[in-house]
């Protein structure tokens, strides 16, 4: 029963907080995500796994400096002179969006280091190309959407309709695959991608409208023994009640706040046909986050009052600490931010946001009433209150018209 490593999303020059080692000159917080992956390489070695999967997105950045591609690449050079297969798919974050430009991956490619393999176009491996392993894989990293058109011999179309079609085509390549796979021999489905339906984590961004999601049937199918997934940072089982298991494992250290409550893993999954058991690996040490939010509605106990939202010591410590406070804007003297920084300082860093509200108030012309507006110029008294940039309420006002139109086809209500 050949034994796999499974995990995704390193994102290993994440160094948004916190600061720099005086011994390595590294940023904390990278030290942070090699901990992790020193963990997962190290468990690599010591239970001599079959493979390993990692299921992309080494980086945060496409053009990661040399610093952290040499901490990336002392780890898996651990793995090839372990003599362990290991399978490293591109991702998003380390594909160039230009064309024909190297992405992160690519010295591995140039180098021809030993028991390593890039995974940048789609691919069908048997073990002939797993050193032996008594495996099959079927490899989809993620490729821009021009470039999955170029890949999949796709001809321009409308855009609403390219990822309808690429998911086709998709479908086809899979099943084509699996048509030619040994039916001896466990298949394993491995990607980068969004799968309809799965839970994000806190690295969702306002790029879904081009992002291509794969349908669940296409990696629920019975064909396979196992999907290894990456690009969401949460993890979870897609199929829990059912073969095959469809796995993200989700990012290997918390990314930022929209991963506080989030325990991280990475998977050994044991394939057999039509089998296939899952163990996940917890990863300790993950550094703790701590997100408070707070609204003061009055002066009195203002400060006490914060405090007291305040963790225990032990719970900041080592921890990265947000206090998001909301209040009347009249009551900003009263808060002294020195002191809640003092109060703060066992944690690894601190961050106070403040949102002071003021009361907004629609203020009509002279000898007008609010009766006399219609729908449109009471929205757009709503959005001028609120701030609402004007183009964005040019926007918005044409949107409404045409909602109102619809509704009551040109004709108000008296």
């Amino acid at each position: 029963m050949p034994t796999i490593l499974h995990f995704a999303d390193a994102h290993i020059d994440m160094a948004n907080y916190g600061r720099h080692d005086p011994q390595t000159g590294l940023p904390l917080r990278v030290l942070d995500f090699l901990k992790s992956l020193d963990t997962i390489v190290d468990t690599a070695i010591e239970e001599q796994v079959d493979l390993v999967l990692f299921a992309g997105d080494a980086y945060k950045d496409r053009n990661p400096a040399p610093t952290y591609q040499r901490e990336w690449g002392k780890r898996i050079m651990r793995l090839s002179r372990a003599g362990i297969p290991t399978l490293l798919l591109v991702g998003n974050h380390d594909l160039s969006p230009a064309m024909g430009r190297a992405h992160a991956l690519d010295p591995f490619i140039t180098l021809e280091v030993p028991h390593v393999q890039v995974i940048d176009r789609p691919v069908f491996l048997g073990p002939d190309q797993l050193d032996g392993v008594l495996l099959q894989v079927l490899a989809i990293p993620w490729v821009a959407r021009s470039g999955l058109m170029a890949q999949l011999n796709l001809q321009a179309a409308q855009s609403e309709h390219v990822n309808d079609m690429i998911q086709d085509r998709l479908g086809e390549l899979v099943q084509n695959w699996l048509a030619d796979a040994d039916p001896q021999l466990p298949v394993i489905l491995t990607a980068h991608a969004t799968v309809q339906g799965a839970q994000y984590g806190g690295e969702r961004m306002v790029m879904l409208g081009a992002e291509l999601t794969l349908p669940p049937s296409l990696v629920r199918n019975p064909g396979l023994d196992y999907v290894a997934l990456g690009h969401i940072h949460k993890a979870q089982n897609l199929n829990p009640d059912g073969h095959p298991p469809v796995i993200y494992p989700g990012s290997i250290e918390r990314v930022d706040f929209g991963e506080v409550a989030d325990d991280k893993y990475f998977v050994l999954a044991h394939i057999e046909r039509g089998k296939t058991e899952v163990e996940w690996r917890e990863l300790t040490g993950v550094r703790p986050f701590i997100d408070i939010k707070h609204q003061i509605k009055d002066a009195d106990d203002l400060m006490e009052e914060m405090l007291a939202k305040y963790p225990s010591t032990s719970k900041m410590d080592g921890a990265i600490f947000r206090m998001m406070i909301e209040y009347p804007r009249e009551l900003e003297p009263l808060i002294d931010e020195n002191a809640l920084r003092q109060a703060a300082e066992s944690a690894f860093e601190f961050h106070l946001v403040k949102h002071p509200l003021s009361e907004a108030r629609v203020r009509l012309p002279e000898g007008h009433a609010l009766s006399e507006l219609n729908p449109l110029e009471l929205l757009e008294k709503y959005w001028a209150s609120n701030h609402v940039d004007l183009e964005e309420q040019a926007a918005l006002g044409k949107l409404a018209g045409e909602i109102i139109d619809n509704t009551w086809q040109g004709e108000l209500p008296s």
